[in-house]
């Protein structure tokens, strides 16, 4: 059987935010029983990011398609901000905080262009 892809899964903001919800994860096992709260919010953001960019990577009228990646780029920014939460609340370990926040930004930057770009 021969290796197809679909359009989203050749983009590097796609495999970025796969990359994300992965990392994300692995944060959410450490977290206190007690934050559920933080768990089911950040497990939804991050999923949202790769999904909708799989959406928009699937349209063909590009004011949808920007729609869906601005959609992911709220969905990144969210995330940055249950991750300062988690900081804040010092429920997660610095460098994977660190880690996480960095691949956010990417996430974010790539966006930012591919709603830009063709405008």
């Amino acid at each position: 059987m021969e290796n197809r892809l679909f359009d989203h899964e050749r983009l590097d903001v796609y495999q970025a935010a796969i990359k994300f919800v992965i990392l994300s994860e692995e944060i959410l096992e450490e977290l206190p029983k007690g934050r559920a709260y933080l768990v089911d919010q950040l497990q939804r953001a991050a999923s949202s990011i790769a999904l909708n960019i799989a959406e928009g990577a699937g349209e063909f009228a590009r004011h949808e398609k920007h729609r869906f990646y601005r959609m992911a780029k709220r969905s990144a920014t969210e995330c940055a901000a249950i991750l300062d939460v988690g900081q804040k609340l010092d429920l997660i370990e610095i460098k994977k905080l660190y880690v996480a926040r960095d691949l956010l930004f990417r996430i974010v930057s790539m966006l930012i262009k591919m709603v830009s770009h063709n405008h």
